[in-house]
């Protein structure tokens, strides 16, 4: 078997797109920068007991982004990323850039009060203590930490009552997909992440220990990629002819696509016809963008996975609570 773990791989792509500042405006902004970094090196992180809840919030990722509004504090971010589409007032914000990339002049001139980003993220956390911003670390990498996260950004918000009822809303979303598949046969299944189309791809597996593993389990999958530490394992195919299971799901961007390109991409799994999925015609794809965000939508994926593993289970619309 040849699982490994991808370097420096996100779920998500990236683009870049920097603010643009020229001649004297340019280096005056830059000027302030080094101002406050030699002002602020020793900035705090952001302290849960402050009295005064943060007016002036920067999300640094998609899943923040759409849980700040879910929380009902949208009114309070003044900036997202790049990669910041849902929901549509998020869309009309100013945008600072990517995770990786991040415009700290945009920083600088949106004056905010607190950024909040993914824990692994240091390099943006110790640029945003020199700006002498407060930041807020959070982590989106299983339920568990979905659950932690919502509570603590509700608590640092004020808006303490609002989180735990959005965390009610999805553990009892989750499970009525537990109930509902509780006694009933799981299927063997590989989830990939459909993060490119090119011909010469690689192919990058989802593990038991993502988030998106954990809702795979939750609809009735049983991941064939459990043996790896990884997250998101690199995988061949000659794995995946070993194993030959019973559902291959493609998730991500580029499995959004036409019915030329899918039928396109099923004649590239017919060459491989002793894989199970491939000889019942239990290749999926599912392009939604929704689909790799740990966010408050993560019901959604939920749905769309016990959909295509169970359809004789989840037909009607009143099959998926809390979908939307």
């Amino acid at each position: 078997m040849t699982v490994r773990p991808a370097k420096n791989f996100f779920p998500h792509p990236h683009l870049y797109s920097n603010f643009r500042l020229h001649g004297t405006l340019r280096s005056l902004a830059l000027a302030v920068l080094c101002l406050f970094a030699w002002l602020t090196a020793t900035a705090p992180a952001f302290a849960a007991d402050t009295s005064k809840a943060p007016q002036r919030i920067i999300s640094m990722s998609p899943s923040i982004t759409e849980f700040l509004f879910e929380l009902g504090v949208g009114d309070r971010v003044v900036g997202v990323t790049s990669f910041c589409v849902h929901p549509q007032e998020a869309c009309r914000l100013p945008k600072i850039g990517s995770l990786l990339h991040p415009s700290l002049e945009r920083w600088i001139t949106l004056n905010p009060d607190l950024v909040i980003h993914q824990a692994t993220s240091h390099t943006l956390k110790d640029n945003a203590l020199n700006l002498g911003i407060q930041t807020l670390a959070v982590e989106m990498q299983s339920l568990a930490s979905i659950y932690e996260s919502v509570r603590k950004m509700g608590k640092v918000l004020h808006c303490e009552d609002a989180a735990e009822r959005l965390i009610t809303r999805l553990q009892s979303g989750i499970d009525h997909y537990r109930q509902k598949l509780k006694n009933h046969p799981r299927k063997s299944v590989l989830l990939i992440l459909g993060d490119t189309d090119a011909p010469g791809r690689s192919l990058y597996a989802v593990s038991r220990i993502a988030f998106l593993g954990e809702l795979l389990e939750l609809a009735g999958g049983a991941n064939i990629v459990a043996d790896t530490v990884a997250p998101y394992p690199k995988i061949n195919k000659e794995y995946i002819i070993d194993q030959s299971p019973q559902v291959i799901i493609e998730a991500g961007p580029a499995s959004n696509m036409s019915a030329g390109e899918k039928s396109a991409r099923l004649r590239e799994w017919g060459r491989f016809s002793t894989i199970r999925a491939v000889s019942t015609g239990n290749v999926h794809f599912i392009g939604a963008d929704y689909i790799l965000i740990p966010g408050p939508r993560l019901l959604n994926i939920l749905d769309d996975f016990a959909r295509v593993l169970h359809p004789d289970l989840f037909s009607a619309p009143s099959d998926s609570p809390g979908k939307g």
